[in-house]
C-alpha cells in the first residue's frame, strides 16, 4: 500500500513538472517585444483571475436570492463587477493611456 502511494505521488510530481512544461524559444533582438510579450502574459493571467472572480460573484448572487440575504447579494454583485473590471483591466489601462 505504501509503495502504491509513493508511485502515485511520483507520477503526480512528474505530471506537474515535466508534463506541463512548455518550450521557451529565444527572445527576439528587440527588447521592447520581450516586454510586450511579458505584459500580454501577465494581462492574460489577470483576465483568467477576473473571470473566475466574476463567476464566483454570480454564484454568490444566486445563493443570495435563494436564501433572501440582501447583504450577501450586495457582496456578490460587488464580486462580479470587480471580477469584470479585473478581466478588462488591459483595455481600461489602454483607454486611460490613449
Amino acid at each position: 500500500m505504501k509503495k502504491k502511494k509513493i508511485y502515485i505521488i511520483a507520477v503526480f510530481i512528474y505530471i506537474l513538472t515535466i508534463g506541463t512544461s512548455t518550450i521557451a524559444f529565444a527572445a527576439t533582438d528587440d527588447p521592447l517585444q520581450v516586454i510586450n510579450n511579458l505584459s500580454d502574459y501577465i494581462f492574460n493571467i489577470l483576465k483568467a483571475v477576473g473571470f473566475i472572480l466574476a463567476g464566483l460573484g454570480v454564484v454568490q448572487i444566486g445563493l443570495a436570492f435563494k436564501t433572501h440575504d440582501p447583504s450577501q447579494r450586495a457582496q456578490g454583485i460587488l464580486s462580479a463587477v470587480g471580477g469584470i473590471l479585473i478581466a478588462c483591466s488591459k483595455y481600461i489601462i489602454n483607454a486611460i493611456i490613449g
